[in-house]
């Protein structure tokens, strides 16, 4: 080959670099997010999951789309993380929808609402029965997009400074409760304390509320609830398991490139993954220490559980007529939860049940 040909040929191929190196830093940019979380750095799997979620996605965009986490208060308090996203103050913020209800109701069904979905149903929902859309259809009215990022698992029924036996116990109770929960416990007599995780142990302390429900024993051991009350209860009728979202302005979102989109909801279920397990290893451990500190651990009766069911029933029934987008939200989680359960009650509840019998005899 000719000198003068190499030389062509050469020339081409630089070109072709320079034409294509441009087009690279165009579907891959450099872009940096700030992103709010409801929580403190104190509770180490919540608000480190709003950073491992951060990690994936500069890991899955090799460095080029960076999303750095400020705690509750750095930039405005835990429960206005929502405002802050909608308003274009941040980009993102990590949080809890159902901090919102006093928005609309609506919110509560992305995270949890009192005798719903447990976490298996949640994910089902999500990720392969059309839930993440339908919410999305709902939150796109408030000006974000969110994706499921952490579950906690089914939450324990709260702290108290005396026994609770019956309603009767409950009524004028000031209870830290979040989302529809403390609404319905309005119905039997509780006053309902809407309170960030980050407050809940000094208003606790001093007296400002008697009782508290949060997450579970190791969170609950982090806040240092049982220094205060020492009466523990379950199961967390609640909360049977509850979702954390990743939430970004619906503006910024549609800027992101599609390689970057894809990121966000493969690390947020990634997330989701890792939250449930850190809890079901740390949960079981937390609990011995808290028993072994003098804790009671006591089981909801019978009587509070269906007063509290009932509660809920009715409580639904009122926004069912008066809310759409609760209706339609509500009516599609019921049908997948009533359906799940004819499942499971052959399935994994019979397992469980069947271990938890031969435990006990060993």
């Amino acid at each position: 080959m000719h000198r003068r040909t190499l030389l062509k040929l050469g020339a081409g191929a630089a070109a072709g670099t320079l034409i294509s190196a441009p087009a690279i830093a165009q579907s891959a940019p450099q872009i940096r997010w700030r992103m709010t979380s409801s929580f403190t750095k104190t509770l180490d799997i919540t608000y480190g999951a709003g950073e491992l979620f951060s990690r994936y996605v500069s890991e899955l965009t090799e460095g080029r789309f960076q999303i750095q986490q400020f705690s509750a208060g750095e930039i405005v308090p835990g429960l206005q993380a929502l405002d802050s996203v909608q308003s274009g103050a941040v980009e993102m913020a990590y949080t809890g929808m159902l901090f919102y209800v006093g928005k609309d109701p609506t919110f509560a069904l992305g995270a949890a609402v009192p005798f719903m979905l447990n976490p298996r149903q949640q994910h089902g929902w999500f990720y392969h029965a059309g839930g993440n859309d339908m919410f999305n259809g709902f939150l796109a009215k408030h000006n974000v997009i969110g994706f499921p990022c952490g579950n906690t698992g089914m939450q324990w029924g709260g702290w108290f400074r005396t026994p609770i036996n019956t309603t009767d116990d409950l009524k004028g109770l000031k209870m830290r409760i979040a989302g529809l929960a403390g609404a319905i416990a309005t119905r039997v007599g509780v006053v309902p304390q809407q309170i960030a995780p980050g407050d809940i142990y000094p208003a606790l302390e001093r007296g400002a509320i008697d009782a508290v429900e949060y997450i579970g024993p190791y969170d609950d051991e982090k806040l240092g609830l049982s220094k205060v009350a020492k009466n523990y209860y379950t199961p967390g009728w609640q909360e049977g398991g509850t979702v954390f979202h990743v939430i970004a302005n619906t503006a910024k979102w549609a800027e992101l490139p599609p390689l970057y989109k894809k990121a966000v909801e493969v690390a947020a279920q990634a997330t989701t993954t890792s939250m449930l397990a850190h809890y079901d290893t740390k949960n079981s451990e937390a609990l011995l220490r808290l028993v072994a500190s003098g804790v009671n651990v006591s089981v909801f009766s019978p009587q509070i559980v269906q007063t509290m069911y009932g509660a809920a029933q009715e409580h639904y029934a009122g926004l069912m007529g008066s809310n759409e987008a609760f209706a339609a939200i509500y009516k599609s989680q019921k049908e997948f939860r009533d359906r799940n359960y004819l499942y499971h009650q052959y399935a994994d509840f019979q397992y469980d049940g069947m271990m938890l019998q031969l435990l006990r005899k060993v």
